[in-house]
């Protein structure tokens, strides 16, 4: 008699400690407009909702002077201050050629590395935030005609300000 008490306690407590499942929604993924490579302008192509809200970051990525566009659609973002980043490759000033949508990051904050990829295209770090203090830390490298993420780590912020990311090497 005492063991089915003891037993009893012992699953009310395990229970009692469970978590209630949280309902989640996934968010649909957006799709570009165009094809990674085509001809394309910033204030209509790439990932964008029906009445966009475009803010842009243009940087040179691949050191030739002129600077890329880099925009992103401001209805799109999320209340963590994600966006979608569409990245537009300009032609040279004088140029006969048409602007090329080149991909698109996913991020909150975007970080140009020193390394490169194809085309002397400088490699991206895109930042996605996430819920409590953790956030997505995706590489992005051009390789055969886009941007492509070529690393994603999952990152938190220690109490001492360090960056802690799971990483299955080190």
């Amino acid at each position: 008699m005492r063991f089915g008490v003891v037993c009893s306690a012992v699953w009310v407590a395990a229970a009692a400690c469970q978590r209630e499942p949280r309902a989640t929604t996934p968010r649909p993924v957006p799709t570009p407009s165009v094809q990674v490579g085509s001809c394309a302008r910033p204030d209509r192509d790439g990932v964008l909702g029906s009445a966009p809200r475009i803010q842009r970051a243009d940087k040179d990525l691949n050191g030739d002077g002129v600077a890329d566009v880099i925009a992103s659609d401001r209805s799109l973002c999320t209340p963590e201050g994600n966006c979608y980043w569409n990245v537009f490759v300009m032609p040279p000033v004088g140029s006969s050629e048409c602007a090329r949508y080149v991909g698109t990051f996913e991020a909150r904050a975007l970080e140009p590395m020193a390394t490169v990829g194809d085309e002397n295209m400088a490699d991206v770090r895109g930042y996605w935030n996430l819920h409590g203090g953790r956030f997505l830390l995706q590489s992005y490298r051009f390789l055969h005609g886009g941007y492509r993420i070529v690393e994603a780590l999952l990152c938190k912020r220690a109490s001492d300000d360090r960056l802690e990311c799971a990483d299955s090497e080190h």
